[in-house]
C-alpha cells in the first residue's frame, strides 16, 4: 500500500501545497480502492510516510469527510466509508444533467478544430489502453476527455462542480471497469460523443452523452452482488434501478 501511495504523492505537482497534495494523494487511493472501504486512518502514519505533521493530515481528513469518503470518529478514529447506493446515483443524476448541457453547447457553437482533434486524440490514447490492459491509464484519460470537453465550451465552473461531487460515484466507475464495463464500449461512447458535436448535431450530442452518463446503471447492481462488503446497506432497498 506505501509503495502505492507515494507513488501517487510523486504524481502530485510540487507547486500544490502539502494539504493539497494529501487530499489528492488519499481522495485518489479511495477511489482506486488501495484504501478499502472501512479501512481505519491513521493521521501519525500517514504523516510518518510522507515526512509532514499532522496539521495537514487532519485537514485533508476534514475535506475528505466532506466529500463523503471518510467518516471521522470522535475518540474512535477515522474510516473510510463505504459506498453509497444513493450517493452514487445523486452524483450521477448532477453529472448527467450538466454533461449533457455540456455537450449541446459544444454542438451548437462549433468547437475549434483544434479542440475535435484533442477530443479524437484522446479517444486514440484511451483504445491503446486496451491491449495492454491500463486501466488506470484509461480512468485518467476518460477524465482528461470530460474535463477537455467542459473547459473548452467555457463551463469551468460546471466542471467544478461535477469534481466536487463525484467521487463516490468515482469509486463505482473504477471498480465497473473492465469487467463491468468494457474500455471498447467507453471509448465507442466518448467517440459517438464527439462526432455528434462535430456533425454540430445537438440533439445526437446529448444522446449520446445520457447513455454514456448512464452506463453506470448497468453496472452497479451488478458490483453491489459481486463487493457486497464495499456498499452500504447492500441487500436492505435492493430493489431494480430504473433505467
Amino acid at each position: 500500500m506505501h509503495t502505492t501511495l507515494q507513488s501517487l504523492w510523486q504524481e502530485t505537482r510540487d507547486g500544490e501545497s502539502v494539504r493539497q497534495r494529501l487530499f489528492h494523494v488519499l481522495r485518489q487511493s479511495i477511489i482506486q480502492m488501495v484504501l478499502a472501504p472501512g479501512q481505519a486512518l491513521s493521521e501519525k502514519e500517514i504523516a510518518n510516510l510522507f515526512t509532514v505533521s499532522r496539521q495537514p493530515v487532519r485537514e485533508a481528513f476534514i475535506r475528505l469527510s466532506e466529500s463523503g469518503l471518510v467518516e471521522v470518529r470522535p475518540q474512535r478514529g477515522t474510516y473510510v466509508v463505504r459506498i453509497s447506493r444513493q450517493a452514487v446515483l445523486e452524483a450521477r443524476f448532477i453529472r448527467e444533467s450538466l454533461e449533457v448541457a455540456i455537450a449541446l453547447e459544444a454542438a451548437k457553437c462549433t468547437l475549434p478544430s483544434s479542440i475535435l482533434m484533442e477530443l479524437n486524440e484522446l479517444i486514440e490514447r484511451q483504445r491503446s489502453c486496451i491491449e495492454r490492459q491500463d486501466h488506470d491509464r484509461f480512468f485518467f484519460l476518460d477524465e482528461m476527455f470530460h474535463r477537455t470537453l467542459a473547459i473548452s465550451t467555457g463551463q469551468t465552473m460546471a466542471w467544478n462542480v461535477i469534481e466536487d461531487v463525484k467521487a463516490q460515484l468515482d469509486r463505482v466507475r473504477y471498480l465497473s471497469i473492465p469487467d463491468s464495463t468494457p474500455i471498447p464500449k467507453l471509448a465507442d461512447q466518448h467517440q459517438a460523443i464527439v462526432d455528434a458535436i462535430s456533425a454540430g448535431d445537438t440533439e445526437a450530442a446529448e444522446q449520446a452523452m445520457s447513455i454514456h452518463q448512464r452506463e453506470i446503471l448497468h453496472s452497479l447492481p451488478e458490483l453491489e452482488r459481486r463487493f457486497p462488503e464495499l456498499f452500504e446497506n447492500v441487500g436492505i432497498n435492493a430493489h431494480a434501478l430504473s433505467i
